[in-house]
C-alpha cells in the first residue's frame, strides 16, 4: 500500500469536510430561518465528526493533516456571498447552493471509494462508506427541502 497516496486520499476528504463546514457557516449567515439554522448547525457537526475520524487516520499513518479547503470550495463560498449581496438569498437559492456543495462532497467520497480504492484499507473503506452514507442522507434532506421551496 502506498502510504503517501492513502494520506492524499484521506486529506482530500478532510478538505471536502472543511468545505462543508465553511459552506454551512456561510449559508447560516445568509438566512434567518430557524429550521435552516438548526439544520446547518447539525450538518456542521456531522462534518466536524467525519473530519476528526479522518484526521485520526492520517495521524495513525504519521501523515500531515491538511488544514485548508479546496479552491473550488473557496470560490463557491465567495460566489454565494456575492449572490447574496446582489439578489438577497431566498430559501430556495440557499438550498440550491447547499445542494451544489453536497454534490461535491458525494463526488469526492465516490472517487475515494472507486478510483482510489486500492490506496485505502478495508477498515478505511468501512469508515468512508459510513461517512458517505451520513452525508448522502443530509444531501437528500437538502434536496427535499429545495424541491419543496
Amino acid at each position: 500500500m502506498n502510504t503517501t497516496k492513502t494520506i492524499d486520499v484521506l486529506n482530500s476528504l478532510i478538505e471536502i469536510n472543511n468545505d462543508r463546514i465553511e459552506g454551512y457557516q456561510t449559508a447560516s449567515k445568509e438566512t434567518k430561518e430557524n429550521d435552516l439554522l438548526t439544520l446547518f448547525a447539525k450538518f456542521i457537526q456531522t462534518s466536524q465528526h467525519c473530519k476528526q475520524e479522518l484526521v485520526s487516520e492520517v495521524l495513525e499513518l504519521n501523515g500531515t493533516v491538511t488544514e485548508g479547503t479546496r479552491a473550488t470550495g473557496k470560490f463557491f463560498r465567495v460566489w454565494m456571498d456575492v449572490k447574496a449581496v446582489l439578489t438577497g438569498m431566498e430559501r430556495k437559492e440557499i438550498l440550491n447552493s447547499c445542494e451544489f456543495g453536497e454534490d461535491k462532497a458525494q463526488e469526492t467520497y465516490n472517487t475515494a471509494l472507486t478510483t482510489d480504492l486500492e490506496y485505502i484499507t478495508p477498515e478505511q473503506q468501512t469508515l468512508l462508506n459510513a461517512q458517505r452514507a451520513l452525508l448522502k442522507a443530509e444531501h437528500d434532506i437538502v434536496k427535499d427541502l429545495r424541491d419543496k421551496a
